[in-house]
């Protein structure tokens, strides 16, 4: 995820402290990676540097000083731009499962206790998020739909790299 264009995107709205944004983008994306200040202020420094946002003001009630950020066109220009950009697929071509099966059966490893293993964690961790699911609003739900669709075809992967373990041996052992 684009941090810095997302909080951009955040600023469309209108202007607001670095503050504001953190708790916006936690509130909106960051349930299971909340934003760190100190990354928020990075990140709207680096944007300020590009012209991508401006101060629209300064605050200090009595406290140390609060800068409100506002997007500039560029910035807007940009986060179109980044809106209309198509994600990248993942093929997943070189996955660290895939690289400890392969080494456990070169190593003389069960190979298949290992696939039990990840298929375990795989449901435990498809439970959790099901639950999840179940408890949450829209977003929530949207989120752990994505991840346990992900989850479901790692699973059908490890079931057809144990169906074909054997094979597997045969090919990758000397």
């Amino acid at each position: 995820m684009s941090i810095g264009h997302t909080l951009l995107g955040l600023l469309e709205s209108g202007p607001r402290h670095g503050y504001d944004l953190k708790r916006a983008f936690d509130e909106k994306f960051g349930h299971d990676r909340p934003l760190h200040y100190g990354q928020v202020y990075a990140t709207m420094s680096r944007l300020l540097k590009n012209g991508l946002v401006e101060v629209d003001g300064v605050e200090t009630d009595g406290g140390p000083e609060r800068k409100r950020y506002a997007i500039t066109e560029a910035g807007i220009t940009d986060v179109g731009a980044w809106l209309a950009q198509p994600e990248k697929p993942e093929p997943y071509l070189q996955s660290t499962l895939y690289t400890k099966v392969v080494l456990a059966l070169l190593t003389g490893r069960d190979a298949a206790d290992l696939l039990d293993a990840q298929r375990s964690e795989h449901l435990r961790l498809m439970r959790v998020l099901t639950e999840r699911k179940r408890r949450g609003d829209l977003a929530d739900q949207l989120i752990c739909d994505h991840a346990l669709f992900h989850l479901e075809a790692d699973l059908r992967w490890l079931e057809l790299t144990a169906a074909r373990l054997g094979r597997l041996a045969e090919v990758v052992t000397p």
